[in-house]
């Protein structure tokens, strides 16, 4: 495990707080991800309030525990990103069309506008875009039940 050259704290208001000897100290510092469909872990940039990098992170489990944790605590207060597990319907094979799904989070509908609302991600990820601007993770094709694999096909 290599030694972050900052320290990260949060600040009486629960804002983080990075304090560096190369860069200073910075209050309300921003994690953002680099890459945050194919590597979350890796490439973590902390970002000021004038949006300005004042922090770099290589790997997450590089880090110590206690900023690790702070981290990941900020990253999902600001990430918002559901994994769909299954497609249960659908209401119609023409966009505009409501899915009715479940993913990591519970039960729920979406609307997709348009077959180009579904992004291929590598050779087995998809990003389903629905009209809410709300973004469905697809990590691995190859996991989804038949049916759901089915229905999908339809609008690829």
């Amino acid at each position: 495990m290599t030694q972050p050259k900052f320290q990260l704290q949060r600040n009486a208001f629960g804002r983080l707080v990075l304090e560096s000897a190369d860069a200073g100290r910075y209050e309300g510092v921003v994690p953002v991800r680099a890459f945050p469909v194919a590597d979350p872990g890796a490439g973590i940039s902390l970002i000021n309030t004038d949006g300005h990098e004042v922090g770099w992170v290589d790997r997450l489990s590089d880090l110590p525990e206690s900023q690790r944790l702070l981290i990941e605590e900020e990253l999902a207060s600001r990430e918002f990103m559901p994994q769909l597990q299954q497609l249960i319907a659908v209401s119609s094979f023409a966009t505009p069309s409501t899915w009715t799904v479940r993913t990591d989070r519970g039960p729920t509908t979406l609307v997709l506008k348009g077959e180009e609302d579904i992004r291929r991600l590598g050779r087995d990820g998809l990003l389903v875009l629905d009209s809410h601007g709300i973004q469905f993770l697809i990590r691995d094709l190859s996991k989804l039940d038949k049916t759901s694999r089915r229905l999908l096909d339809r609008f690829l």
